[in-house]
């Protein structure tokens, strides 16, 4: 037991305690404990991230299962890692090597240099959040830090991408896919946002031709296009073909203006007449839909548009080399002013962007590699049959219906940061030379799959010493890596050392013990990117889910609503309210604000609560240290000693620890902190401390040691259930305390992370302490009347240090214990008992269950006087309302208003109408 000072400081707390944890080794999970496992793996932060809300919300909740898991006696593995963020750290990387003047394009250094500087930035930057991760408090196992381009890592993914090429469910196809002009990479459809965007619909003449191939006077089809740019590209017109309008049409040609190009009009059932003038260009080249029609029709493809997002020579003279966005306005000033635009509309539609670098995505025809999804019925059963569960439920609906609209995903990526494709091709001259390569590939390689393709040898390998000899030996490796997602759907079994060989992976003692894990926290943006494909690849791979619940996490919001972004200035930086606040108060906040499954609308007054909280707990835990030593051991209470009050607060401990244990149980944490905050400042702090002064204050020394007894009792279990939200602070309490001398050491320390979780009150401690209802209903009726006698001495103006005499009219016996509480409670300088009392005019009264309470008002305030002050008071409150009620029933101001405006006058008239209603109501007292 130490001192505990006057202020908590949390810069003085905070890292002496997380530095002690780590070093002591108490994170570090032991395989070989006869304890139960829990295991949690963390969603990989990019390495190119930094601490943001959405990191502050994800893993506190992670570090609060993970604390809670190893106060109920789990051995608990808490695996941490980082993402190598393919897209975004390369881009990050180009943008500092062009920024130092070291290169235009990665180009100019080559594929090697260039990797040397990322992996020199990654050396230099990559581990930042996990130093803020441990500045918030999260208790991970560092020593089993994972990296997603760890050698071991990287190998476990080419044995994957080996197995399921052998499979067939990997392949290499032309296909139409999602194009990142900006990254000038592929993207899968899940890595594409769907923004709604005002822009216009143009209306083009397509003149209609001749058996000559020559314009016929005033005869044209007139096609609507968002995209006039890809009209550069047409090969065809598309109609309906049930639309009597073109049915007479159809196998004509039409001219394709800019191009002079003659282009014939199709019957597609794909065509929604409804649509503009019900005919369509078709680009095959630049959109899937296009794309489609083509096949069906033998169209050509022309590609007019670049990877670099630029107009190809094929786009035509005075269009090559322009930017997108600069050819549509140069497409549609010469189509206006050659007599082809009809008409140009406003109109709102979508857009696909990149998720990675915020850029329209570009429909692009290109060779790459595709995964046909493996394991998809057995991932829907395991989900629907709960095997798995969600939580909230209602994801499961929106994760079946995208299992059942299934498309192969494109796994490459045009970068050169990320898992290299472990494919080697070799074209042979003839037959014997391609029969020559197959016999010195490894027949019954695990690690290893060819396919022949004419005379062409593909070989799939993770076989290290292979891979060397073909690539000594001339055979060319796909310069493509993999997507980020493909080496993170192996994450909860590849960071724990699976090597794909059952033999040495069932004598793996970690991945034995810990998997499958226990949760997932993600966020529900990720459902389709992680959660689904780590069940398909934990199902294929470990034939077992990857693990038993999910947890999905709302997104954060500011007070407003609206989403946090750098360009709003509304993301505030966790460091800097971790430096002014602490990070217990950080978690506290957050949790506090943060329903299942629901978005989170972030305040900071939220986290300056968790702070205030803080130093409530400190300072209980103070007030009990002055009241004298608490004892070495764990002292029961007396029964035969125990006050109402002190059978009363046993009671709520019980309560809340059955709460927070329902609610633990349903992944509730908001409504864990909302009992733990009612609990402690309501209950003990305002009501039981309060009222064991009665006791403390008074004579008796056994009485006034039981009630220590209890106070200590109850402090201990507080302690114990705050650890999982507040750690820092509450170690510092109960060692503090002298609680720490009370429990075991474990791994040689007496810390509370290691205390037994809080249980609900056995039944035989229930009986003996007499915990019944009879009680609990009579201390809540004495603290009701406690609140009216209070109410009364506010509505009648009396000062709040103002000792004052009240009468109570009993309504059943009261000992002298009571009597000291209430005189304590009401700041009362007598509470007489006067079973023959009677209401007089002018004495402000309350009737409760206990009693009629009296405060008269003689000598105390002047009646007069106090009438005429909150007579004034109330007019000026209803002025501010009229005006307040007149703006806001104005339809010009609710129309120009932004809803943010709206919202806070409306909060306003909320205020004001109760400062009404709490006038009118201190008006009547004076006047009964």
């Amino acid at each position: 037991m130490s001192d505990i000072p006057k202020a908590y400081d949390p810069r003085a707390v905070e890292p002496k305690w997380y530095a002690t944890w780590e070093q002591s080794g108490f994170f570090t999970a032991d395989p070989a404990s006869p304890k139960p496992a829990y295991s949690i793996v963390i969603p990989p932060p990019n390495v190119t991230g930094v601490l943001h809300m959405g990191h502050v919300l994800n893993n506190t909740i992670q570090d609060i299962l993970a604390r809670k898991a190893r106060m109920e006696g789990c051995e608990v593995l808490w695996l941490p890692g980082t993402d190598h963020a393919g897209i975004a750290t390369q881009a990050v990387v180009e943008k500092t090597l062009r920024k130092q003047g070291i290169m235009k394009h990665r180009e100019e250094l080559g594929r090697e240099k260039f990797l040397e500087h990322v992996w020199a930035w990654k050396e230099k930057h990559g581990n930042i959040i996990i130093q803020q991760l441990k500045r918030l408090g999260c208790s991970c196992d560092w020593s089993r830090l994972r990296f997603t381009m760890d050698p071991d890592y990287s190998r476990c993914v080419q044995k994957v991408f080996v197995a399921l090429f052998r499979d067939g469910l990997i392949y290499r196809g032309l296909r139409m896919v999602n194009w990142d002009p900006a990254a000038r990479t592929a993207l899968s459809d899940e890595e594409v946002e769907w923004v709604e965007e005002k822009s216009h619909l143009w209306h083009i003449r397509y003149p209609l031709l001749d058996d000559r191939d020559q314009p016929l006077p005033d005869r044209h089809l007139v096609v609507a296009t968002t995209r006039p740019e890809t009209m550069l590209g047409d090969e065809a017109v598309a109609v309906h073909p049930h639309d009597e309008r073109y049915r007479a049409l159809v196998g004509r040609r039409v001219l394709l203006p800019l191009r002079n190009k003659s282009i014939p009009i199709v019957a597609d059932e794909a065509v929604d007449p409804e649509f503009g003038t019900g005919c369509v260009k078709v680009t095959p080249a630049h959109d899937p839909a296009d794309y489609e029609i083509a096949l069906r029709h033998n169209l050509p493809f022309t590609v007019v548009i670049g990877p670099d997002g630029r107009m190809t020579a094929e786009a035509g003279d005075g269009f090559a080399g322009l930017d997108r966005t600069e050819a549509r306005k140069a497409v549609v000033t010469h189509l206006e002013k050659l007599g082809f635009l009809v008409k140009t509309e406003d109109y709102t539609h979508r857009v696909g962007y990149s998720q990675r670098s915020h850029v329209p995505i570009e429909p692009r025809l290109s060779e790459q590699w595709f995964l046909r999804y493996p394991e998809v019925e057995r991932a829907r059963q395991v989900v629907e049959q709960g095997q798995i569960r969600f939580h909230p439920e209602r994801w499961v609906k929106t994760y079946t219906h995208w299992l059942t609209h299934l498309k192969d995903w494109c796994i490459s990526r045009q970068l050169w940061w990320g898992h290299r494709i472990p494919v080697w091709s070799r074209t042979f001259p003839d037959e014997g030379a391609l029969r020559n390569a197959e016999a010195h590939l490894p027949a019954d390689d695990p690690e290893t799959a060819w396919r022949r393709n004419d005379l062409t040898l593909v070989v799939a390998t993770s076989n290290p010493s292979l891979q060397e000899q073909l690539s000594s030996a001339g055979w060319s490796q796909d310069p493509d890596v993999l997507d980020t997602w493909f080496s993170s759907w192996l994450w909860p079994f590849a960071t724990m050392g699976w090597t794909g060989q059952p033999d040495l992976d069932r004598q793996n003692p970690t991945l034995r013990r810990f998997y499958p894990t226990t949760d997932l926290v993600t966020g529900p943006d990720i459902i389709f990117f992680w959660v689904a494909r780590m069940i398909m690849a934990g199902l294929r791979f470990m034939n077992d889910v990857p693990f038993r619940n999910v947890y999905f996490t709302g997104i954060i919001r500011d007070k407003l609503g609206r989403k946090m972004s750098k360009s709003l200035g509304n993301s505030p930086d966790p460091l800097e309210l971790m430096d002014r606040y602490g990070a217990d108060a950080l978690r506290f906040g957050t949790m506090r604000s943060a329903p299942l499954g629901q978005d989170v609308l972030f305040d900071e007054k939220d986290v300056e609560l968790g702070r205030n909280f803080c130093n409530k707990l400190w300072n209980a835990c103070r007030f009990r240290q002055l009241q004298g030593t608490p004892s070495a051991s764990t002292p029961q209470p007396d029964p035969a000693l125990l006050t109402a009050d002190d059978r009363w607060i046993l009671i709520k401990l019980d309560t809340a620890i059955r709460e927070i244990h329902d609610a633990f149980a349903q992944y509730r944490f908001s409504e864990v902190t909302q009992t733990l905050y009612r609990f402690f400042w309501s209950e003990y702090c305002d009501w039981y401390v309060e009222a064991a002064k009665a006791v403390l204050q008074g004579g008796d020394p056994r009485q006034k040691e039981n009630t220590l007894a209890v106070i200590d009792f109850v402090l201990e279990h507080t302690l114990r259930l705050f650890h999982p939200f507040l750690p820092h602070i509450t170690e510092e309490l109960w060692h503090g305390m002298g609680f720490a001398t009370r429990c075991e050491p474990e791994r040689g320390g007496r810390t509370i992370l290691f205390a037994p979780w809080p249980r609900p009150l056995p039944d035989e401690l229930r009986q003996r302490f007499r915990l019944d209802d009879a009680i609990h209903e009579f201390v809540n009726a004495r603290y009701a009347l406690v609140t009216e006698g209070r109410n009364l001495r506010r509505l009648a103006g009396v000062p709040a240090n103002r000792k004052v005499r009240f009468i109570l009219k009993p309504a059943r016996e009261l000992d002298s214990h009571d009597l000291r509480v209430l005189q304590l409670l009401l700041q009362a300088e007598t509470v007489e008992l006067d079973p023959a009392a009677e209401p007089r005019r002018g004495t402000p009264t309350c009737r409760t269950a206990l009693g009629d309470l009296y405060l008269p008002l003689e000598g105390l305030v002047d009646v007069a006087a106090e009438t005429a002050r909150l007579t004034r008071e109330l007019e000026k409150i209803l002025n501010e309302i009229s005006r307040l009620e007149q703006r806001l029933n104005d339809p010009q101001f609710q129309a120009k208003a932004p809803p943010h405006v709206l919202q806070e006058h409306q909060r306003r008239l909320a205020e004001w109408r109760d400062k009404a209603e709490h006038t009118r109501s201190a008006l009547e007292v004076l006047q009964s």
